[in-house]
This record gives C-alpha cells, sequence and structure tokens, in this order.
C-alpha cells in the first residue's frame, strides 16, 4: 500500500512541476486549432480554396531553394549560387520560377488524375452498396 501511496505523490509532483510547461503548451495546440477551424469556415464559401490548398500540399513536396557558396570557375572568387533539386542557378529569382513550375506541374497533375480517381471512388461505393 505504501508503494501506492508513494507512486501517487510521484505522479502528483510531476504534473505539478511540468504544469507551466504543459499548459503553455496547451494553448499554442488551442491557438494553432482555433486558427485551423476558422480558415477551414473561411474556406467553405470560397471557390478558390481548393486550388490553394493543392499548391500549398505541391510546395511540402517539392524541396527548398538552398544557397550555396562556390568558386567561380573563370575568376576562382567566391559567388553564391542557388540550388534547387540539384541544379545551380545564378540567381535566387531563375531557381524560384524553376520550382514554382514544378509545383505547378505537380498540381497540374493532381487535377488530371482527379477525374479517374473519382471514377474509381464512385466504383467502390457502387460496389460497397450492392
Amino acid at each position: 500500500m505504501s508503494d501506492l501511496v508513494t507512486l501517487f505523490l510521484v505522479i502528483l509532483a510531476a504534473i505539478l512541476l511540468v504544469s507551466p510547461w504543459t499548459i503553455a503548451r496547451f494553448r499554442r495546440f488551442d491557438a494553432r486549432n482555433r486558427a485551423r477551424i476558422l480558415a477551414e469556415r473561411s474556406d467553405r464559401g470560397d471557390a478558390q480554396a481548393h486550388f490553394r490548398h493543392t499548391l500549398k500540399l505541391a510546395e511540402e513536396q517539392v524541396e527548398e531553394i538552398a544557397s550555396v557558396t562556390v568558386s567561380d570557375p573563370r575568376t576562382g572568387m567566391p559567388v553564391t549560387r542557388w540550388l534547387f533539386e540539384g541544379e545551380q542557378f545564378t540567381s535566387e529569382e531563375e531557381a524560384r520560377l524553376v520550382r514554382e513550375d514544378r509545383m505547378r506541374g505537380i498540381a497540374r497533375g493532381f487535377y488530371m488524375d482527379l477525374p479517374a480517381a473519382l471514377a474509381a471512388r464512385k466504383e467502390e461505393d457502387r460496389l460497397k452498396s450492392n
């Protein structure tokens, strides 16, 4: 019985010690959750929301642009280059345009595959109902 009381006191002490950190963590979670719910509500009335979400998902699938310093083959001086998918670009703008093209290609592929996916889902629902 004393082991049970000791265990209870240890758990209670741990809860009291962790409590301020836990409360702050739950508040941050709640704030993010409320923001997400508000965004979902506003998206219901927005006809362009689906496209924004698709581009956001495509952006998550594409790597970020990184800056690297390399020596210039002509002068030997260090220069900044922009790296995207293993290819070096001389300007960040050029790398950003290539990255955006890649994201649009992924989103376009999603919309090209969408009719077949919806048809398959409809067929699956039809088979389940029979």
